[in-house]
């Protein structure tokens, strides 16, 4: 059918532009008349991204700019000619990381730096983590200890277990290094987190020479406190040299920790016969043990004979009775040595010598055994009463 046509006006051809550019919102659909077909609207094309858009008609609004969605960024920004700021200075590379790599780890060159350069930087902090002074004492190189020390390295440098270089000299049985650092100014009594002391370590190295050396310079044998104790460790460790320095040193061997008992119910535990030995000599009291169990008990659990016979000589109470209200006889494994032993010793009353050595011993008292030589006495009663 026919269409009225319609003027067009110099405004609605402007709109028309505006629409055909993308700036204007679509004109609303034409009414059709009911039964006419369908007419298929024409799709309107999208111009591309590199397609350079038409310019707007004359006396139309004028449309910004628009950046390409492709090519190139935009230039960098420059200064007016003649303006007093110059281009922009460009951002500085991106540093490296602060190095993470020890200088005396694995590099020969670092460890001859810090023994050229270190004195100073040495002795300003204490803290180190295994310094080349700790490395010089365990291994027992008197020239490098000697050439450290005289470039200011602290003598008591400690590691983060707190450990000094005199520890690490007296568990290498290295005598020569430990006078050296001692003669330095070395704190005699260190200690480390865990309450070990240089003493501590010559008696678990079984170093008697390193011990009596310590002592000279004033090491503390024994602690009030619960810190590790050097005649357990060496009565544990069988160390009868280092035991007899100490004995020597007037400590008390009947010396009670909470968690260890007494020296000679430890050396009964571990079954060292020679420091066993070595403290009744020296007049420990045998039947101090830990808590209610008696260093008979131990012997006896551990059917060690030898143990259990010298006990016995120097007066153990067989019918001693623990915690558990048990005597030694009835921790022995049945029908072994020991409990023949212990059974033979119940039915048999000691000797009237054997009894008087005892008394003696006990009205001497521990701290006088020594003088017992000096005793205007046969030489024959002296040896008897010592066990000799």
């Amino acid at each position: 059918t026919p269409r009225s046509r319609r003027s067009l006006s110099p405004h609605s051809c402007g709109q028309q532009q505006l629409d055909s550019a993308g700036s204007a919102a679509p004109a609303p659909a034409r009414p059709r008349r009911r039964g006419a077909p369908a007419l298929a609207r024409p799709q309107r094309r999208r111009p591309g991204p590199s397609a350079a858009r038409s310019p707007p008609a004359a006396g139309g609004p004028s449309a910004a700019p628009q950046r390409p969605l492709s090519g190139p960024g935009p230039a960098p920004r420059t200064a007016p000619a003649g303006s007093c700021c110059g281009p922009a200075p460009p951002f500085p590379p991106l540093s490296p990381p602060h190095s993470q790599r020890d200088p005396g780890d694995g590099d020969a060159d670092g460890h001859t730096a810090l023994l050229e350069g270190g004195g100073d930087e040495a002795a300003k902090g204490s803290w180190a983590d295994r310094s080349p002074l700790h490395e010089a004492a365990s291994q027992g190189r008197l020239l490098s200890l000697k050439t450290l020390l005289s470039q200011g390295y602290n003598v008591d440098t400690l590691t983060i277990d707190q450990v000094t270089p005199l520890h690490e000299a007296c568990l290498g049985d290295h005598v020569g290094c430990a006078r050296i650092l001692l003669e330095a100014g070395a704190n005699v009594n260190a200690t480390t987190i865990d309450g070990v002391t240089p003493l501590f370590n010559a008696c678990s190295r079984g170093s008697a020479a390193c011990a009596e050396l310590l002592l000279q310079y004033g090491a503390k044998a024994q602690w009030e406190s619960c810190l590790p104790s050097p005649t357990h460790e060496a009565a544990s460790r069988g160390h009868s040299e280092c035991l007899e320095v100490l004995i020597s040193w007037g400590i008390d061997v009947d010396q009670d920790l909470p968690h260890l008992g007494t020296p000679l119910y430890v050396a009964c535990v571990s079954q060292q016969i020679h420091c066993i030995r070595k403290l009744l000599y020296a007049g420990a009291n045998v039947q101090k043990g830990k808590h209610l169990q008696t260093p008979l008990h131990a012997a006896a659990q551990h059917s060690s004979t030898e143990i259990v016979n010298l006990l016995l000589e120097f007066g153990a109470d067989i019918n001693a009775k623990n915690s558990d209200f048990e005597r030694p006889v009835d921790l022995a494994a049945p029908s072994s040595l020991v409990e023949r032993l212990l059974l033979f010793h119940e039915a048999t009353p000691s000797s009237l010598c054997q009894l008087c050595r005892l008394c003696i011993r006990n009205y001497i008292g521990r701290a006088r055994l020594h003088l017992v030589p000096q005793l205007q006495l046969p030489t024959i009663l002296k040896n008897f009463l010592q066990y000799r």
